[in-house]
């Protein structure tokens, strides 16, 4: 009996060993390293082991037939490879390093966001709105950033030598028409929006991405809030008005109202130091946005509207002319956003979006009268895929239509009215592709038409980023651009092509230990400008796509807020070198609005013991370019150099009360911002001229502000 069992236990013991089979390998990373600590297991079982320094591992098992090989390793995608046990025998396997979107690289290439969520900010939203002399407008704190050129008389975005309408701005992603209210000549204008319905801002200054489109230099993007944090009311009570903000949640659904009521009439009466200008109606407008929105599970719905109503008369002196020219002004806008994201099966994303506007302009100059409406609608959906953390894919359509009409009606009883109608359709695709953490790149294109101008262009779009180190990288970008004509030029003649630019840029960003720092080279390229043979553009003008031009530049951008407690601050500086042939120019030439070196500092400090946060900010621009007829060269003269320096002081009564304090242009520099020509000269020969310069070289400001919330501290620091 005992022989038996003996035998039997050698039997199994024999049979045993035969059928295990052992698996082994090394386990390296792309650079042919060895891993050390890998986790390698047959998919199922307890069988397994971990590799060693040299990355060898080695484990036997009694399983048989077809098994999966499975490798996980921290900081590394996890590997698996099937087939037949008896194979998985000195294997060589290599671990293609994990995608890291908070540590990984960024494309970064002509773009600056400003958004708390985004590792590639350089500016939060709070900055947008407590940047002293921008007096809560967007537009005002972005020409501190680096690209931008302060055109004091206009207000607008110029950026890297392009003209004001060369930049477009989006909510949500849908196009706004008339950004920015109508004004006066010389009277600076300011964005329509209201900071504080705004979770962040996209800044792109050259190289943007091909979901949009019609813009020759930059693109603005404003996001909406997703998800308020709770309900609250703000108080408003200004030197200059007043207003009223309130949010209402109801479970998955909330309501944001803000309306405001400007008046600069007792402004004026305390401070009548206009220049050059008389007003018989000051400023005065009423505006108002919402925002209603719906967050799903999976989904979520927006629906953002916003109108407004200004209206102004003032005199202003023109060397042409005895007495003041008088100029009358009556604006409306109304604009609505409604947008719907789904998040489907298998990283699958739905965006559907449209937008409708509509701007009315009533002038009276003089004793003419002129009035202008454009009705604007966009259509858009947008469709995206995550096939991996290393390739994602995003396509879409989308289609425009700009009908606009002008009338004029002179004193003597003369008429006459134009007006352009286009349907632009275009089509977009774009990749991310991660190829490490250290390198990705993003490749799209863009195909527009035209009915108007019976023209299709294709724009290919493309940038590389390179992480050099664990704090900094290098980008590069190209892209092509497009933008058709503008309506004062369309409503007489439909024989034009679209305007075109070519972007090259290269980005180097620093991040970290509370610093931020950018330089960034760029080269545009600017082809089939719009020229005309007249003063100004006419019914009689001949048009034509002659013009070219060039601009390049070195952008340079520095800002810290951990060095010194409480204190943050930024500097920018631009070199801009840029000429073009375009509107009636007779050779290449820089423009007016184009200065070759522009510069910003931008401090903010809080001090505790004051409960204050101060700040001021400088801002230079060297001269512009203007025509001096006595001479005979063109736009060769330049004004006097631009300074302005504004400061602010935020004062907490309580932690929901804010007295807030700003002066713009504390200094009183007397800046110029061009000159005007007579239209003949005089006995001598000479044509004499007038200084163009602000109304007021200062504006005061004093506003109180008051929060209501549940949690009783919230305030409006961040929209000051």
């Amino acid at each position: 009996m005992k022989n038996r069992i003996l035998l039997l236990l050698t039997i199994l013991l024999s049979w045993c060993s035969i059928a295990q089979t052992t698996v082994s390998g090394t386990v390296t990373d792309a650079q042919g390293k060895p891993v050390n600590g890998a986790n390698i297991y047959l998919e199922g079982t307890y069988d397994g082991a971990s590799s060693d320094e040299n990355g060898k591992f080695s484990f036997d098992t009694v399983e048989t037939g077809t098994q999966n090989l499975i490798v996980s390793m921290i900081s590394y995608e996890t590997y698996m490879q099937a087939g037949d046990v008896s194979y998985l025998k000195d294997l060589t396997i290599v671990l293609r390093e994990a995608i890291n979107e908070l540590t990984g690289v960024t494309l970064t290439a002509g773009t600056f966001e400003a958004g708390d969520n985004s590792k590639a900010s350089v500016l939060k939203p709070l900055d947008i709105v407590t940047t002293a002399g921008a007096a809560g407008d967007f537009v005002a704190a972005l020409q501190t950033l680096p690209g931008t050129s302060t055109v004091n008389e206009d207000g607008r975005l110029f950026v890297r030598g392009g003209a004001a309408g060369e930049t477009q701005v989006f909510i949500d992603g849908l196009r706004v028409f008339q950004p920015f209210n109508a004004t006066a000549n010389n009277i600076p204008t300011r964005g329509r929006f209201s900071p504080f319905l705004f979770k962040g801002i996209t800044f792109s200054t050259g190289g943007y991405s091909a979901e949009y489109g019609q813009a020759l230099s930059s693109v603005l993007l404003l996001n909406t809030t997703d998800v308020p944090d709770q309900e609250k009311t703000d108080i408003q009570v200004m030197s200059v008005g007043g207003g009223l903000g309130h949010t209402e949640i109801w479970g998955d659904t909330s309501l944001s109202i803000n309306t405001s009521y400007i008046n600069l009439a007792p402004y004026q009466l305390l401070v009548p130091n206009d220049q050059g200008a008389r007003w018989n109606k000051p400023f005065e407008s009423l505006s108002g946005e919402a925002v209603l929105r719906i967050k799903k599970e999976k989904s979520i719905f927006k629906l953002y509207s916003g109108f407004s109503h200004s209206n102004l008369d003032i005199e202003q002196e023109d060397i042409n002319f005895t007495d003041f020219v008088n100029f009358k002004l009556k604006n409306n806008n109304l604009y609505f956003n409604t947008s719907y994201k789904r998040f489907l099966e298998n990283e699958w994303t739905v965006n559907l979006g449209a937008s409708i506007s509509s701007d009315t302009n009533s002038i009276g100059v003089l004793q003419d009268d002129i009035r202008t409406e454009e009705t604007g609608t966009h259509v858009k959906v947008k469709v995206g895929k995550s096939f991996s953390n290393r390739f994602k894919l995003r396509f879409g359509g989308e289609h425009f239509v700009i009908d606009y009409k002008d009338s004029f009606v002179a004193q003597d009883g003369f008429s006459a009215q134009s007006g352009a109608l286009d349907n632009l359709s275009a089509i977009f695709t774009e990749t991310d592709v991660f190829f490490s953490n250290r390198l990705a790149m993003k490749v799209g294109a863009r195909g527009e038409y035209t009915s108007l101008l019976d023209t299709f262009v294709l724009s290919p779009r493309v940038s590389l980023a390179y992480k050099s180190s664990d704090k900094g990288q290098f980008s590069l970008a190209y892209g092509d651009f497009y933008q058709n004509p503008l309506t004062a030029y369309t409503k007489y003649t439909r024989a034009l092509r679209p305007e075109k630019t070519a972007h090259y840029i290269l980005n180097y960003q620093f991040l970290g230990d509370g610093k931020t720092f950018r330089a960034e080279a760029y080269y545009k390229k600017y082809d089939d400008l719009v020229k005309f043979d007249t003063e100004s553009p006419l019914f009689n003008s001949e048009f034509n796509n002659f013009g070219d031009g060039y601009a390049s530049g070195i952008d340079i951008f520095f800002r810290d807020n951990k060095s010194v407690k409480n204190l943050d601050y930024w500097v920018s500086y631009s070199y801009l070198d840029t000429q073009r042939n375009f509107l009636n120019y007779p050779a290449r030439a820089t423009p007016t609005f184009a200065p070759k070196h522009s510069a910003s500092l931008v401090t903010k400090y809080f001090i505790t013991d004051w409960r204050s946060q101060v700040g001021f900010s400088y801002n230079y621009g060297s001269g512009r370019s203007y025509d001096n007829p006595n001479t005979a060269e063109f736009l060769a003269e330049k004004t006097k150099s631009y300074n302005n320096l504004s400061i602010n002081w935020a004062y907490l009564i309580s932690q929901q009360k804010i007295l807030y304090f700003s002066v713009n242009n504390v200094a009183g520099f007397n800046n110029v911002n061009g000159y005007q020509y007579a239209d003949a000269p005089n006995a001598i020969g000479q044509f004499d001229r007038r200084a163009i310069r602000p109304t007021a070289d200062t504006f005061f400001f004093v506003g109180f502000f008051w929060t209501i919330s549940n949690d009783k501290s919230s305030n409006q620091l961040d929209n000051l």
